[in-house]
């Protein structure tokens, strides 16, 4: 690895698996002191002792902002300060037109958008101090398009992209950049019920649903192939680094070309 990360802080949301745990473990191979947050603590811990010294783990529902600010406070307690925020936490929302209630409304808006609003709001003093940072949002394509993903998911990302936009113009004086990816089809456990229900699983009925989904996406994408958290992580990479300094308020969308698409494929 070059270092493109050398002696930089990040947080990272929903470390404990998928993209998270993928992009946790690029950044710390490039140099970062990382700090993962998840609600598995078990999966968390041996993440982070698997990464070594460069990495810790703390515990924390990103749908409670005490939660979050107790995060952000654990990084800076113990690397010093935050350059990069990767808000990447989120599942599975239900519910269409005629099904949505009170109940699945906040819960899609909370667990999607304003759990990232609130990670911005209490990092950015914090990379003020360092005189700039790189806050990056996980959105996804479905933000883009219809048929990507649920209504309420769809709606909560297409917000969270949007804001992406604007808090990068606000923050851009400061030296802050925020920018979103806008991942398609990535072979992760949120198409089978998201890293809680990964969780319940074992390795071996993991590997069967993940291996059936690979090939399931590959059709999703005139590459027939499927995306891997690696793809994402390497995205979140270029942002994070200093390759990506004139980005901003910018999404990058990683889909294999899914988004030009203009027919849906039969899985």
């Amino acid at each position: 690895m070059t270092g493109r990360l050398q002696n930089r802080v990040a947080v990272i949301t929903g470390g404990t698996s998928g993209i998270g745990e993928a992009t946790a473990e690029l950044f710390v191979a490039e140099g970062a002191n990382v700090v993962i947050c998840g609600r598995s603590g078990s999966k968390g811990l041996a993440i982070a002792n698997r990464l070594g010294d460069a990495c810790r783990f703390i515990t924390a529902d990103v749908m409670r902002e005490d939660d979050i600010a107790k995060t952000i406070d654990f990084a800076t307690e113990s690397f010093g300060g935050i350059d990069i925020l990767f808000n990447n936490a989120g599942g599975p929302t239900a519910g269409d037109v005629t099904e949505v209630d009170e109940d699945t409304i906040h819960y899609a808006m909370q667990l999607l958008f304003s759990s990232a609003v609130l990670g911005i709001k209490h990092v950015v003093p914090h990379m003020q101090k360092r005189g700039g940072g790189s806050i990056i949002n996980n959105s996804s394509v479905a933000a883009l398009r219809d048929n990507q993903g649920g209504l309420l998911y769809s709606a909560a990302k297409a917000a969270l992209t949007h804001y992406t936009k604007l808090a990068g113009v606000r923050l851009g004086s400061s030296g802050i950049r925020v920018n979103c990816i806008s991942p398609g089809a990535i072979a992760t456990p949120i198409f089978y019920g998201g890293s809680a229900r990964a969780n319940t699983l074992s390795d071996d009925q993991n590997a069967a649903k993940m291996e059936k989904l690979t090939s399931n996406l590959a059709r999703a994408t005139p590459m027939q192939k499927a995306g891997l958290p690696l793809d994402i992580a390497t995205g979140a990479l270029y942002l994070a680094s200093d390759e990506g300094r004139f980005v901003n308020s910018h999404d990058l969308v990683i889909d294999g070309g899914r988004t030009s698409m203009f027919h849906e494929p039969q899985w």
